[in-house]
């Protein structure tokens, strides 16, 4: 669900991801600009309000605008770095990417906003009660929907969540390893873990790795003993209730988190067919059945795959959506998304969701599940499928919110054919 593209290209993360890596930064400096892209993208709507204040009818060039983002980014948000420093890098910065002739100008906006920190701070906090779209950095519509949807506090919450770096959650894999064995593994590794536990997840199944070295240089990590993964992804999994032996399909399967999750609940026992539309996904879908020890897993491309009538116990569709639940992990995703786009989705949604409904056997189960916390792409798309295709009944239906559930938004619905 993550993979999902909007216009505009790759996601901010994977780009940043990218130049890390050709950067080769120490790890201090690597972290320190991680911090400072991810933040400036997620506050862009508040930063720009307080550049505009202090430049009133004036527009800057993309360029000049992201340094003054990044300066009263560093002022307002982080504490690590004294403001004088952050000024004073910030015009070196300016100096050396062109933009010379303006450096007293980016100077001077910067020491102003040094010389009404206080004030500032207090107006930014008003703004986020008045004004909570521009005071959270969101899109005005979205937080309406949201108001109107889930209320003013439960919304304030939603904001705030959007706005705080993700956690890493680790799933076990219990096809490698037993779980009590891969937490010594990892006190041997130096990873700091606590263990979450939700009604739908299990005992000693999902840890929160709160500090860890890179992943990838984990031989805990290499050798398949666990699969990064939010716990509200288990969910849809859960509900599929999969079992040994059983014919399973995953129609939008890529990267492969819940197909392994489904062969680890199978005992690697039956058959599993992971389908994704994107052939270079549906390589991901093979490496990580094959680092995490999934033998059961068979990943196939959309056009080369044919679906027969009544072929599947189970079926699962993890729908494209337009991803509201995971924004925080995301943080370009609110500049993106757009109310237009939910009803594109919503057109998709349901051609997959009538489509795979022809592959589930008499009294199999069929499982549709998104990311989004939006009713038109969730709720809706059920009750439209069940007026429109007989034989099938919704025996339950669940969304997880990260005000109420402290995960990843997803809604998942389980539905039985007679």
């Amino acid at each position: 669900m993550l993979g999902q593209r909007y216009p505009g290209g790759e996601f901010t993360e994977t780009l940043l991801d990218r130049a890390l890596d050709q950067a080769r930064l120490s790890g201090p400096d690597r972290g320190l600009c991680h911090e400072l892209v991810l933040g400036v993208v997620r506050w862009q709507a508040t930063l720009d309000w307080l550049i505009t204040r202090k430049t009133p009818g004036r527009t800057q060039k993309a360029a000049l605008q992201n340094l003054l983002r990044l300066g009263l980014y560093q002022i307002f948000w982080l504490d690590r770095i004294p403001p004088h420093a952050a000024v004073h890098e910030t015009v070196e910065q300016a100096k050396q990417s062109g933009f010379g002739p303006q450096a007293g100008f980016i100077n001077a906006i910067l020491r102003g906003y040094l010389r009404e920190v206080d004030e500032t701070e207090s107006i930014l906090a008003d703004l986020k009660t008045a004004q909570p779209a521009l005071g959270w950095s969101h899109p005005d519509w979205l937080v309406e929907r949201w108001r109107k949807q889930f209320g003013d506090e439960q919304t304030r919450k939603m904001l705030e969540w959007n706005n705080t770096p993700p956690k890493t959650f680790a799933r076990a894999n219990t096809l490698k390893i037993d779980a009590s064995k891969l937490v010594e593994q990892w006190r041997a590794e130096a990873v700091d873990y606590d263990f979450f536990m939700g009604d739908w997840t299990g005992e000693n199944l999902v840890f929160e790795l709160r500090s860890h070295p890179s992943l990838v240089s984990l031989n805990s990590f290499r050798d398949g003993g666990f699969y990064v993964q939010d716990p509200s992804t288990l969910l849809a999994v859960r509900e599929l209730d999969p079992r040994p032996g059983e014919n399973v399909l995953d129609l939008c399967a890529a990267p492969g988190g819940k197909a392994t999750f489904i062969a680890q609940l199978m005992n690697n026992q039956g058959r599993i067919i992971a389908r994704d539309n994107d052939p270079a996904r549906v390589k991901l879908i093979e490496e990580n059945c094959e680092r995490l020890g999934v033998t059961m897993v068979e990943a196939a491309s959309g056009s080369s795959l044919v679906l027969h009538p009544s072929s599947f116990d189970k079926v699962l569709v993890d729908a494209p959506c337009s991803n509201t639940g995971v924004l925080r992990r995301r943080v370009d995703l609110r500049w993106r998304v757009t109310s237009a786009e939910l009803e594109r989705l919503r057109t998709t949604q349901m051609e997959l969701l009538v489509q795979a409904s022809r592959s589930v056997r008499p009294g199999g189960v069929l499982v549709y599940s998104t990311c989004s916390l939006e009713p038109e792409e969730n709720s809706e798309v059920v009750k439209r499928f069940l007026s429109e295709v007989s034989g099938f009944a919704l025996e339950r239906e669940r969304l997880l919110t990260p005000f109420a559930d402290g995960v990843d938004g997803a809604f998942v619905a389980r539905l039985r054919r007679a």
